[in-house]
C-alpha cells in the first residue's frame, strides 16, 4: 500500500510486487543502491542492542500484500542468525490507522503477538471483519479469549500511545512510502517494488545484513 493511495486496495498499488520467481541474486548480480534498495541520508536510531543488526518490517493490518507477506516474513525471521534482531512496526499514513497501531502494541505488551498477530490478518482478509476502530478491535480480541478490560487498559495506556507515536516517527525517518517495507540497521530500506518481488526483498535484506556484518 502506497502512502498516497491509502484509500485504495493494496493490490492495485503493489501489482507485480508479490511472490514471483526471482533469479537476479541467484545469477550473482548483487543488489544495487538506488535500484534495489535505498540508503538513508541520515541514519535512524535503532532499538537493537550493540552487536545486533536490526531489521524492521513496516506493515498495516488492512494491507492485502502485508497479509500475503506475513507467513514468509515470519518463517524467514525464525531462520536468521542470532546477531539479527527483528521487530515489526505498524505504520500510520493517516490518523485512521492509529487504532491498529495500538492494537499491535497492546498485543505486544500482553505477550500475545505470537498468538494473535496472524489471526488479526485472517480476521480482516479472510473473515472480512472491520477492525478499524477501538470498540470493534476490543470486541474481537475478547472473542479470542483475552480479558477485555486488561486489553483496553493496555490499548489506552500511555506506553502504547508512546510506542504508536514512535512507530509513526520511525516510518517517516525511514521515508517509507508503502508497505510492506523492510528497514535495515537504520541505514537502508527496500520493498517489493524496488526489489521487484517481496521474495527478492528478503534476499536484498540478507545481502545488506551480510555486508554490515562484514563491515562493508
Amino acid at each position: 500500500m502506497k502512502r498516497r493511495d491509502f484509500s485504495l486496495a493494496c493490490g492495485a498499488v503493489m501489482a507485480g510486487a508479490g511472490f514471483v520467481p526471482s533469479t537476479a541474486l541467484a545469477q550473482g548480480k548483487a543488489p544495487e543502491a538506488g535500484v534495489d534498495y535505498l540508503t538513508l541520508d541520515k541514519r535512524v536510531m535503532v532499538e537493537a542492542p550493540a552487536g545486533k543488526i536490526e531489521v524492521v518490517e513496516f506493515f498495516w493490518y488492512n494491507c492485502s500484500h502485508c497479509n500475503a507477506f506475513e507467513p514468509a516474513f515470519d518463517a524467514w525471521s525464525k531462520r536468521l542468525p542470532k546477531d539479527v534482531a527483528v521487530r515489526r512496526v505498524p505504520v500510520a499514513f493517516r490518523d485512521e490507522f492509529a487504532p491498529q497501531q495500538r492494537l499491535y502494541y497492546a498485543l505486544e505488551a500482553m505477550g500475545l503477538v505470537d498468538k494473535l498477530h496472524a489471526k488479526v490478518f485472517a480476521a480482516i482478509h479472510v473473515e472480512k471483519k472491520d477492525l478499524n476502530k477501538g470498540d470493534a478491535i476490543a470486541d474481537w480480541v475478547a472473542k479470542q479469549g483475552v480479558d477485555k478490560a486488561k486489553f483496553l487498559e493496555q490499548y489506552n495506556s500511555f506506553s502504547v500511545a508512546t510506542k504508536a507515536s514512535r512507530a509513526t516517527q520511525l516510518q517517516n525517518a525511514y521515508q517509507i512510502t508503502g508497505v510492506p517495507a523492510l528497514g535495515v540497521a537504520g541505514r537502508y530500506w527496500t520493498d517489493g517494488v524496488m526489489a521487484r518481488s517481496l521474495e527478492r526483498a528478503l534476499q536484498v535484506v540478507d545481502h545488506l545484513v551480510t555486508g554490515i556484518r562484514n563491515g562493508k
